[in-house]
């Protein structure tokens, strides 16, 4: 589903990337992880397209994105939901007019079917009626909820999360991890999530890659990387091995 070849990354003189080379399969919940300024946020912004990689290869679905036009990403982007770590609602918005927002922008359906879509992602994430609240009358992880339901409303082959468990405290997240794997189960989906939360990413992860300092310094099971005898990632397991 994603592949990344050669990639680096600078931005003026500073190296952020260095020679990326990680496939991500179809179907794949793969977990990235890094600490502040390693590059994984980085990472992220290549494989949306936000950014373009110094050389390399970025292929989507077996298409090279690299050098493609931001209306030749559009159209790719479709393929994809998006996550943010603060959930990006718009506050003027309601939460179903949030969720129909890209429905509205980029399809031409008629509102009634719009808003059948919207319920229906909307009883998917588990948050039924609420389509004229606010986003302020919402907890935080109604918000996650919320952006999860927008990110799958296009019925994407890939979701991104950036940080799905910043800011929420520890039962919330566990609902918040339960929710990304029902809908990859669900859904089919590839999902790749960045994270630093290391319990939350061995319970969502079919593999989990880490990056240090631009470098991809392992890709493995969770298993695996558990055992692997880097101090660098013993170090960002030291809590939960």
């Amino acid at each position: 589903m994603i592949q990344l070849v050669n990639v680096f990354k600078f931005f003026g003189t500073k190296r952020a990337l260095n020679n990326i080379n990680l496939t991500i399969a179809d179907g794949e919940t793969l977990a990235i992880i890094g600490g502040s300024g390693s590059g994984k946020s980085t990472l992220l912004r290549l494989m949306i397209g936000l950014i373009k990689p110094s050389s390399g290869q970025i292929l989507i679905d077996g298409e090279d994105i690299s050098n493609f036009t931001e209306e030749q990403m559009t159209k790719v982007r479709l393929k994809m939901g998006m996550v943010f770590q603060y959930s990006a609602l718009f506050d003027s918005m309601t939460v179903g007019d949030n969720v129909a927002f890209g429905l509205v922008e980029h399809s031409d359906l008629p509102k009634d079917k719009i808003d059948k879509i919207v319920k229906e992602k909307l009883h998917q994430v588990g948050l039924d009626g609420v389509e004229n609240l606010m986003p302020n009358e919402l907890s935080g992880g109604m918000k996650k909820r919320v952006s999860l339901a927008r990110a799958i409303a296009f019925e994407p082959k890939i979701i991104f999360y950036d940080e799905p468990s910043s800011g929420l405290d520890p039962v919330t997240t566990n609902k918040i991890d339960e929710l990304i794997i029902s809908t990859q189960k669900a859904l089919n989906v590839t999902s790749i999530v960045v994270t630093h939360d290391m319990v939350s990413a061995c319970r969502i992860a079919d593999r989990i890659a880490m990056v240090y300092g631009g470098d991809l310094i392992a890709v493995d099971t969770v298993e695996n990387f558990k055992k692997l005898p880097d101090p660098r990632i013993k170090e960002f397991f030291r809590t939960i091995i």
